[in-house]
């Protein structure tokens, strides 16, 4: 079966990870990014089976164009991955109230439009599937990142209430907390000896996504949790 895939946040390292492995399994693929230029070049390399949409998924009006560019391109939406996030790194003391609404506006709001597009496509057909990336900063809250932990606090109780409003109609809404940090690209082809052992790999975490789409409805998961394999971590 072919799906049609948002993935709402495109960068390099994990988001490209996804991409690729939704197009691998056949998907068609729709890469949201604020800026043209990194998702331009991706889906170039992906080839037909993926189009690159400049989204501000803050921008109501932007979200919409850009899901109608998507429904132009492949049809309805199947699957949408919430990714986008941001918040400056800043204490209670530092952030500005702009910086704290940036924050929430890209991880709480964007999450929300994107959903509010997506799902209306999935409840019209037979059902499918929200994956919100999540953050250690999801279950306990960062020093020095109010900003960026409030985001990601709030994205993970929109996931808990739309999967229990959704499930019943067919919707699969799940939560990943990306526990540990994933390595960047320049680390990709190094030994991985050393510091390297406690980066996530972003190709196994995007099977791991890919898991949550093909689960049975039997026994969906609310929330998966993935860390490093490394000693005392």
């Amino acid at each position: 079966m072919t799906r049609t895939v948002v993935i709402a946040g495109v960068g390099p390292g994990l988001g490209a990870s996804l991409a690729r492995r939704f197009v691998d399994e056949d998907c068609q693929v729709a890469l949201f990014a604020r800026s043209s230029d990194y998702v331009d070049v991706l889906a170039d390399e992906l080839g037909d089976a993926a189009i690159a949409v400049q989204v501000d998924v803050t921008d109501p009006g932007a979200v919409s164009e850009g899901f109608e560019t998507v429904r132009d391109a492949f049809g309805p939406v199947d699957v949408l991955v919430n990714h986008a996030s941001g918040g400056a790194w800043k204490g209670l003391e530092d952030i500005s109230v702009d910086e704290f609404d940036d924050a929430l506006a890209v991880s709480a709001r964007g999450a929300l439009l994107c959903s509010q597009e997506a799902v209306g496509d999935m409840l019209d057909g037979d059902g499918g599937t929200v994956i919100f990336t999540g953050a250690t900063s999801a279950v306990r809250g960062r020093d020095g990142a109010v900003g960026f932990s409030a985001g990601k606090f709030a994205a993970r109780g929109m996931a808990e209430s739309m999967a229990r409003e959704l499930g019943p109609d067919g919707v699969h809404v799940a939560h990943v907390v990306i526990d540990g940090q994933i390595r960047p690209p320049d680390v990709a082809g190094r030994d991985t000896d050393g510091d390297a052992d406690t980066y996530l790999d972003p190709d196994s975490i995007a099977a791991e996504y890919w898991h949550l789409v093909e689960q049975d409805r039997s026994s969906w998961t609310l929330e998966l949790d993935v860390r490093p394999h490394v000693e005392n971590f």
